[in-house]
């Protein structure tokens, strides 16, 4: 599902993936085992992951790094919010609130701060997973200041949000 125009993002052969019947017919089938789906997608795609999303109701499906909003200016944030946005109205789509430093290339802790908050609107703390992206990370931060990002970014929601958006999320639909 990986693609994007920039050819050093791109790890799929195609940009529709989504959308073919093969690969539905195939995803759908991760329900026969009790598997999630990690979805691999950008702002782009969301459209596709949507669809994909309701060609397969009982997959939960998991976006990766809060669908990878690899442009944070004001124009592409508009856009990821209403692509994040448009996968959050699917009951079996949840998000890893994860490497949200990658295409910073650093910790940015109000950057974090604002996509969690983001995120959190529309898919509720409990479709909401902390995930670390380590050790690609590690190129920029150490992994305790990383953490400390995420726990100062959930501070201002209810603790059982916070809970369930650090570990309970992830126990639940990982069956941790």
């Amino acid at each position: 599902m990986h693609w994007h125009e920039n050819p050093k993002y791109r790890f799929a052969p195609r940009a529709d993936l989504c959308d073919d019947p093969a690969v539905q017919r195939n995803i759908g089938r991760l329900v026969d085992y009790g598997w999630s789906f990690d979805l691999p997608v950008f702002t782009p795609q969301m459209e596709g992951a949507a669809r994909l999303a309701d060609a397969c109701p009982k997959v939960t499906f998991v976006p990766q790094h809060a669908g990878m909003m690899e442009d944070a200016d004001t124009e592409n944030r508009a856009y990821w919010w209403d692509g994040m946005t448009r996968l959050a109205a699917r009951p079996n789509v949840f998000t890893k609130l994860s490497g949200l430093g990658t295409f910073l290339h650093r910790n940015d802790e109000r950057h974090i701060a604002s996509v969690v908050a983001y995120t959190v609107a529309p898919f509720g703390a409990d479709r909401c997973l902390f995930g670390s992206n380590f050790p690609i990370e590690s190129l920029w931060t150490r992994y305790s200041t990383l953490v400390t990002a995420y726990e100062n970014a959930v501070k201002t929601l209810p603790p059982s949000n916070a809970t369930a958006i650090l570990a309970g999320t992830a126990r639940r639909k990982y069956r941790l």
